[in-house]
């Protein structure tokens, strides 16, 4: 088994210019692979509601699913550093609420880290966490949870005031405390400013190849996904209409009687 990384580790990445590798997973099987491929973070995002629950968005995901989900990823990865994804409504209304939720993912689920998305009060919240020993990432520019308040799913920043704003998010992210910050659906010119401007690493998520380090939803990079594909992905596969073949063969092999053959066949 690998070493776990740590999250001096990740921070050492970013001096010695070495780029982060994140990818997410929310059960055992998935968890296992991205270990094998050599990422250095799994994150158990709440994309889960999305992608395996069928939600419309990440907004209806519970903080009882997430744990669920993280669990499972432990268990297939107990050698990965694992990051929780903290569902809309469990950092939001107060420091104490937030701490309580975030030693859920500690305690049950065995993660090493939580993630949060900026909000009005999330460096109250953000510091109250930090004082009780939790590591957490931030999370600025387009941000799923709140999108509607954004404006929709669209690129954030791209007017002066607007991407002051995202500056100053996560400079106040990394001044309460968080070990590195995801920029998501930013200009690459404000992403490479932020990256420049601050000591913790930046991960990007369709902010271009200045950040310190990338994720994507892993059954977006796959083409396991299909309601929609945003920009900033790329397919490295389509495992979607590969396995849509397969089970289609299946199919027709048990209508003809071709399956099982003799040599699935017991004697």
């Amino acid at each position: 088994m690998m070493k776990k990384p740590t999250v001096d580790e990740i921070l050492e990445k970013k001096k010695q210019g070495e780029p982060i590798l994140i990818l997410t997973a929310y059960d055992a099987l998935w968890a296992s692979l991205l270990t094998e491929s050599g990422v250095d973070i799994i994150l158990v995002g709440d994309s889960v509601g999305m992608v395996l629950l069928g939600y419309e968005t990440t907004t209806s995901v519970t903080m009882e699913e997430m744990i669920h989900h993280a669990k499972a990823a432990r268990r297939g990865a107990p050698g990965a550093l694992l990051i929780g994804d903290m569902p809309f409504g469990s950092y939001h209304q107060s420091p104490q609420e937030s701490v309580a939720n975030a030693f859920r993912f500690i305690r049950e689920a065995g993660c090493d880290a939580v993630k949060i998305e900026w909000h009005s009060r999330v460096v109250e919240m953000v510091q109250a966490m930090i004082a009780a020993g939790i590591s957490v990432m931030g999370h600025v520019g387009l941000t799923p949870q709140t999108a509607s308040q954004l404006g929709g799913y669209k690129v954030q920043g791209k007017d002066p005031q607007r991407a002051k704003e995202i500056l100053e998010g996560a400079v106040a992210l990394e001044k309460a405390g968080c070990f590195s910050v995801v920029l998501e659906c930013i200009p690459d010119s404000l992403a490479s400013e932020i990256t420049k401007k601050l000591n913790i690493p930046t991960v990007g998520i369709g902010a271009g190849v200045h950040c310190d380090g990338q994720v994507l939803v892993t059954q977006d990079l796959l083409g396991l996904f299909n309601r929609f594909t945003p920009k900033f992905v790329k397919r490295y596969a389509d495992l979607r209409e590969e396995a849509v073949k397969a089970i289609r063969q299946f199919t027709q092999e048990v209508k003809e009687k071709k399956f099982p053959s003799m040599e699935q066949t017991f004697q």
